[in-house]
């Protein structure tokens, strides 16, 4: 099994796009940009939680498992 980043999935939900969350966040763009466009790489845990912050949100939320 492989965690998989909802972050994309849950920011637009919220009405985010990934300007928008990055600059609410204090997360860089690019940052947002790897984790919104490539959801099975890593993520540090701060960053994940100051998404989860800004989106009020618990951690868990932004992730989910899934088969290799």
């Amino acid at each position: 099994m492989k965690i998989r980043l909802k972050v994309k999935e849950v920011a637009i939900a919220k009405g985010y796009n990934m300007s928008s969350l990055s600059r609410a966040s204090d997360v860089s763009f690019t940052t947002i940009k790897k984790l919104w466009t490539k959801p099975l790489s890593g993520a540090n845990i701060d960053t994940l939680g100051k998404i989860a912050l800004t989106l009020k949100v618990d951690i868990s939320d932004l992730t989910e498992y899934v088969d290799e």
